[in-house]
């Protein structure tokens, strides 16, 4: 982590504004036009992108012994777990010391592993997720149960990303990446809660793409 990175927290949304947000007839009918779009979207990229999802698997495969899909818990909208699958970069014994926080040159990354967090290809399998409903394309990352529960005590305001659905990529990730912490994680995402629109969906979207097919952008 950079110990020097300044960053500006904004003023947390309370549960009470999150949910009068979340309630109106406005914000209803963008969760409509966003489950559209997200099954729309998600269609087509599973389509495409497949064959680099099998061709990734099998150098995961080559590269480092074990499966090349890595399987485990999140939380999602309202608390509700969900079996979240993306390619493995790291290798399999990673969290045999228990479970730890990504971090810069993090050595259990294997080579393959680099590239593919590198350019987010290891998170295209969670299209899938998209499909079936339970995360969107754009959206706060879900974590882990332990994790969540760890950074609710810890930081005021993290549950309130659980009001609206985890994301394949956010604000976060397109403004920092695996490096940066979990309190500058928060306020990323609940910026996008509170300001939420189409125009900002799409920029995110843009920036996302632009991080897989060039790296540009990625941490």
């Amino acid at each position: 982590m950079q110990a020097n990175r300044s960053i500006h927290i904004l003023k947390e949304i309370s549960i009470v504004q999150a949910n009068n947000l979340k309630s109106s007839k406005k914000v209803s009918f963008y969760q409509v036009f966003k489950r559209m779009m997200d099954l729309f979207i998600a269609s087509i990229g599973i389509v495409i992108t497949l064959p680099l999802i099998l061709l990734f698997a099998i150098l995961i495969r080559i590269d480092s012994p074990g499966s090349p899909f890595y399987v485990q818990q999140r939380v999602g909208k309202n608390g509700k777990c969900f079996r979240l699958i993306k390619l493995r970069s790291m290798r399999m014994d990673a969290e045999k010391d228990g479970e730890k926080w990504a971090e810069i040159n993090d050595p259990r990354i294997t080579k393959i592993g680099a590239f593919i967090r590198k350019t987010r290809i290891d998170e295209l399998p969670q299209l899938f997720s998209v499909l079936k409903g339970d995360m969107s394309i754009i959206g706060p990352r879900p974590e882990r149960p332990s994790f969540t529960e760890q950074f609710s005590k810890e930081i005021d305001g993290f549950s309130n990303r659980l009001l609206v659905k985890p994301g394949l990529t956010g604000l976060a990730q397109v403004n920092g990446g695996y490096d940066i912490t979990p309190r500058e994680k928060l306020t990323y995402d609940l910026q996008y809660i509170n300001n939420v629109t189409f125009s900002l969906e799409m920029k995110i979207l843009v920036k996302t793409i632009k991080v897989v097919l060039t790296g540009e952008g990625a941490r």
